[in-house]
């Protein structure tokens, strides 16, 4: 039997958080499809988390749980595959540390993600771009890359870019400046971005 606490420690310590560096959202979104699965496993066999074993997370366990995601907690397909992916990875994790399991972590690695339709967003409203303009922290460096990222592509947009029926068009908001008819000066993207985030440095010293 291989005891489940010290594998989930060092999956989330060393893998994720060292050797990894898993950013906070998805350490916390990891850590909240275990709490789940931990809170089934010890509804589904009476033991509390210590003294679960690996064995005890085999693919009948893992498809009931994911199940039970669906079904009783009213989780969407997205969420039941975002916690798949979770159990995924600690499994590849677990192969290196516990290969007397290696048959059972393949049948878990084995449970495939489900399929579900996603909504095409062909175009965005006015005000829906001035919220995602609005969204990042123009305070950090990443909210200030982000910012600008946005700004570039929608400023790649053409000019009479329809939005709702027809009612509102969106101007391109890279600058472009013109000298001359002969001479034309014209600010490109990479360039613009550059100056938004050093704009944006400056003004945070």
């Amino acid at each position: 039997m291989t005891p489940l606490p010290p594998l989930l420690q060092a999956f989330f310590i060393d893998r994720l958080a060292r050797q990894r560096d898993a950013s906070s959202h998805t350490i916390a979104s990891y850590r909240d499809a275990f709490k789940l699965l931990l809170a089934f496993l010890h509804t589904r066999t009476g033991k509390q988390p210590s003294k679960l074993v690996l064995e005890d997370l085999d693919a009948a366990a893992i498809a009931a749980f994911l199940t039970h995601l669906e079904d009783e907690r009213g989780s969407s397909i997205r969420t039941r595959n975002a916690r798949l992916v979770a159990i995924h990875s600690f499994f590849h994790f677990a192969a290196f540390k516990a290969p007397q399991c290696a048959e059972q972590i393949a049948r878990v690695l084995a449970i495939p993600q489900k399929r579900h339709t996603s909504t095409l967003v062909s175009y965005l409203i006015e005000p829906e771009i001035d919220a995602l303009l609005a969204a990042p922290d123009r305070s950090t460096w990443t909210g200030r890359r982000d910012h600008a990222i946005f700004r570039t592509a929608f400023g790649a947009l053409p000019a009479t870019a329809p939005f709702r029926d027809g009612a509102s068009t969106y101007r391109p908001l890279a600058p472009r400046s013109r000298k001359n008819d002969a001479r034309k000066k014209r600010t490109t993207g990479n360039e613009w971005m550059q100056a938004s985030l050093d704009g944006g440095t400056q003004a945070g010293r």
